[in-house]
């Protein structure tokens, strides 16, 4: 049950009105998590689908992407966020032992997601204070400093989503994530 107060049904579908259609066609339905959001805020509803929507130019290819998604939904304890990104990891070619271990911070077998899943852990845990030599190794998996930056405005969208989804407690209205084994 969301914790935020929200606006009744029709003044959220008059305030989001074209968000709401957009998702959902985009979709196929209304996801929990956007209608509790515009529900609560219009505003961050359109704040975050606005960057959405700037990530899909991003030249960071949307393997990357999800693989910061995935580690900082773990890190985060996100379930909603996790039953997302698991999802759409799968549709972007990531499998399920991939998933698993960019979740964990264990190798994936693909040392640029490894690199730039632990860059993202690295860069929250700290609050951004990294070392020289974490930027090094991405540069050496192959990453260059557009896309470095560009990193950051996806853990940006997957913190704000994560933290949203926890204050208000998100009910999960997908198939949620599988378990790590610990």
């Amino acid at each position: 049950m969301s914790r935020l107060n929200r606006l009744p049904p029709e003044t959220a579908e008059a305030r989001c009105g074209e968000h709401f259609i957009q998702l959902r066609h985009s979709y196929g339905r209304l996801p929990q998590a956007y209608l509790d959001l515009g529900a609560a805020s219009p505003l961050a509803l359109a704040a975050t689908l606005q960057l959405d929507q700037v990530l899909r130019a991003s030249r960071l290819d949307t393997r990357a992407v999800e693989a910061i998604k995935l580690a900082l939904s773990e890190a985060a304890g996100c379930d909603y966020c996790l039953a997302v990104h698991v999802l759409v990891g799968r549709r972007v070619g990531l499998d399920a032992a991939s998933i698993a271990a960019l979740r964990a911070g264990t190798p994936s077998g693909d040392a640029a997601l490894d690199a730039m899943a632990s860059f993202a852990r690295r860069l929250l845990a700290t609050r951004g204070h990294v070392p020289a030599s974490e930027v090094t190794l991405l540069r050496n998996a192959g990453y260059d400093d557009a896309q470095i930056a560009e990193s950051l405005l996806v853990i940006g969208s997957i913190v704000i989503t994560n933290l949203f989804n926890r204050v208000n407690d998100t009910a999960v209205d997908l198939p949620p994530a599988p378990a790590l084994a610990r």
